[in-house]
């Protein structure tokens, strides 16, 4: 995604492009296979949803064409997780490798002990004790219930950001604010959950027996075999982390 003479431009192959991706559930298909995808187009060619999708579908509100709707739909299906994980911007990755990219971005570490040996804030602890009580929150409630409110914490944003960075947290879903008479009404706000009560502590942890390092090695050879731009330095500028 790049602005052009003040406009949002897409970069995306054509409806009839047999490279072309027309429907959410081809878009999990894809990310099932290489495992790792940012949402929009970044440092490394073809490495993006935005590249395997019709660019003028993007913000059409039709559901079975707008990537930007499948984004929800994919996030509420559970088969993938979505977060922003890549440089503090939104993809998708795989359950199949998503517990070698939680042991590289924890280091090993699930929160509580990443906590009790001084690594974690106070503002993270915050937000990660609300998941005790409750499997899934939306932003707005995950933000009141953790003390972010007026005259609260601040950077509610960045915190729940790093946090998602860091494997703790994932997007679940996407829902409105109900009205008095219980009516849906706004723009739908993000739903907040752990990798954990997705797809269960077993399967996050099944890859904790590995050396983090060596996790990380394992992402960076997955995307490399699938994108070829995919060098050692644009993966360190793309996907951020430790």
């Amino acid at each position: 995604m790049a602005v052009e003479n003040g406009e949002w431009i897409m970069r995306g192959p054509a409806w009839e492009d047999p490279a072309c991706i027309h429907s959410w559930q081809e878009l999990v298909d894809w990310i099932d296979e290489v495992g790792f995808l940012p949402l929009f187009r970044n440092g490394i060619d073809g490495f993006s949803a935005e590249e395997r999708t019709c660019p003028t579908d993007w913000w059409s509100g039709d559901a079975a064409r707008d990537p930007w709707e499948w984004r929800q739909l994919i996030a509420r299906s559970g088969r993938v997780a979505y977060g922003k994980f890549f440089g503090k911007k939104a993809g998708f990755i795989s359950k199949a490798w998503f517990p070698d990219f939680a042991n590289w971005r924890r280091d090993g570490y699930d929160f509580d002990s990443r906590w009790d040996d001084g690594l974690a804030t106070a503002r993270q602890k915050k937000i990660m004790d609300q998941f005790t009580e409750a499997d899934a929150l939306l932003s707005y409630e995950l933000k009141e219930r953790a003390g972010f409110g007026k005259g609260g914490e601040k950077n509610f944003e960045g915190t729940v950001t790093d946090l998602q960075m860091s494997s703790y947290l994932i997007i679940r879903d996407f829902r409105q604010k109900l009205n008095k008479k219980g009516q849906p009404y706004g723009w739908p706000r993000a739903e907040y959950t752990t990798p954990e009560a997705l797809w269960g502590a077993a399967c996050i942890a099944a890859a904790y027996a590995t050396d983090p390092v060596q996790s990380r090695a394992k992402v960076f050879r997955q995307i490399q075999a699938h994108f070829p731009a995919a060098t050692e330095e644009r993966l360190r500028a793309v996907l951020g982390g430790r």
